[in-house]
């Protein structure tokens, strides 16, 4: 087991661990998140900060070369054409440190995100009421 593996416990201490380079990028990608998905809560989930709105929503998270976005694979395949140019996989994109990142972009799957997990959550309420 790693003994060295630092813990987050918020969105604030997870930034808080990067060069400011990375943090301002890190502020901006939260303030779109928040901005398209007011209602959702923040929370550390997979030590990555984590966006939820009737489940997890998106999580984002830093490394050496690449920002990740995890809006499940859903998100994913519905932005497929708007994604092609970055590298991901099923249920990631990864969006490289050296090119602009694609804010607006960003904020339409949380959007998107945002109106499935909603119809979701509302199908599960008619289902319970049968």
């Amino acid at each position: 087991m790693e003994e060295n593996k630092t813990t987050f416990e918020t969105i604030d201490q997870y930034i808080a661990n990067f060069p400011s380079e990375i943090q301002d990028i890190l502020e901006k990608i939260r303030s779109v998140i928040k901005k398209a998905a007011p209602e959702a809560t923040e929370k550390i989930g997979y030590q990555m900060p984590t966006f939820v709105l009737h489940g997890n929503l998106v999580h984002f998270a830093a490394y050496k070369n690449h920002i990740g976005l995890y809006p499940a694979p859903s998100g994913i395949e519905a932005f497929k054409q708007q994604l092609s140019p970055f590298k991901g996989a099923k249920g990631s994109i990864r969006f490289p440190l050296d090119e602009p990142i694609p804010y607006e972009l960003i904020g339409e799957i949380v959007k998107y995100r945002v109106a499935e997990n909603i119809e979701k959550a509302t199908n599960k309420k008619v289902k319970k009421k049968k």
